[in-house]
């Protein structure tokens, strides 16, 4: 690992890395906040996963999120979205290829041999991070916007007991019942609609996954709401289920990171109070 910059901010320190990475095969770029801490302490893990188009950037840099984890104690881990470099294949599409990994380990050519996010966020990632940061590993919430929404939703319903908060900004609940995830799982898994579940929140939630709980923000003037990001679905699933979810529709509010910056101390502060139970 090689540090790319660090800055002390709020009482800790903002740092950006790279990495060789084996599942990608390409380096890859994250950022992580440490509050300060007494020397030997472990702190609780806040994973937030990026929309399409973004990098670990633009949280890093427009999602306010620091005074609340320095207050509260809470590392804030930030990846990329999907690998880069010039050998790693593209699409023309600002939907798919670089830049909208879709958290999914592809299983078509030429996409197999690079777009492997879900492996990269849940195993190497995931040990990078116990090794070099004062994290404990045993208290572990995420939450992400939207393709990252959909990200922290399916990485956490795959994985039982990993984490103890989940939330999300705006996610697509159903790739199986939208463009944005018809394009990427066709291209990424195939065609097989079946295998697309385990990348769908709702399915997942329809097949007996669950979470400890979910809290997820949705605004009401986001131009995706409708076609993409499905919202109503999610409560439907959740509601049919027993799930329990809090899901709010925050009045007049867009797709953007000043609505994401608005609610994020909220996010951080309720994801606090359950790492630290």
């Amino acid at each position: 690992m090689e540090i790319v910059s660090t800055n002390r901010s709020h009482g800790g320190t903002q740092g950006v890395y790279t990495h060789q990475s084996a599942e990608t095969g390409t380096p890859m770029t994250f950022s992580v906040f440490v509050p300060d801490h007494a020397p030997g302490a472990k702190l609780p893990v806040l994973w937030y996963l990026s929309g399409l188009t973004c990098t670990h950037a633009n949280v890093t840099e427009k999602g306010e999120f620091r005074a609340a984890c320095a207050e509260h104690g809470v590392i804030f881990v930030a990846p990329d979205t999907s690998p880069r470099g010039d050998d790693v294949p593209d699409d023309e599409g600002y939907d798919f290829g670089k830049g909208a990994g879709f958290y999914v380990d592809a299983t078509q050519q030429p996409w197999a041999a690079n777009y492997r996010m879900r492996s990269y966020i849940e195993t190497e990632l995931s040990a990078l991070v116990a090794q070099q940061f004062p994290a404990d590993m045993a208290r572990q919430g995420i939450t992400g916007h939207s393709m990252g929404g959909h990200g922290a939703l399916t990485i956490a319903l795959r994985n039982p007991g990993r984490f103890r908060s989940v939330s999300a900004f705006s996610p697509i609940v159903s790739p199986l019942n939208c463009p944005w995830g018809a394009k990427a799982l066709t291209g990424y898994i195939g065609p097989d609609r079946a295998a697309w579940r385990e990348y769908d929140a709702c399915a997942l939630i329809e097949d007996g996954a669950r979470l400890p709980d979910l809290l997820v923000d949705q605004g009401t003037a986001d131009t995706f709401l409708e076609e993409q990001l499905k919202t109503p679905l999610l409560q439907d699933a959740c509601s049919r289920a027993g799930q329990p979810a809090t899901i709010r529709m925050q009045d007049g509010y867009d797709h953007s990171y000043y609505f994401i910056s608005t609610f994020m101390a909220e996010h951080v502060v309720w994801h606090a109070g359950r790492l630290k139970a």
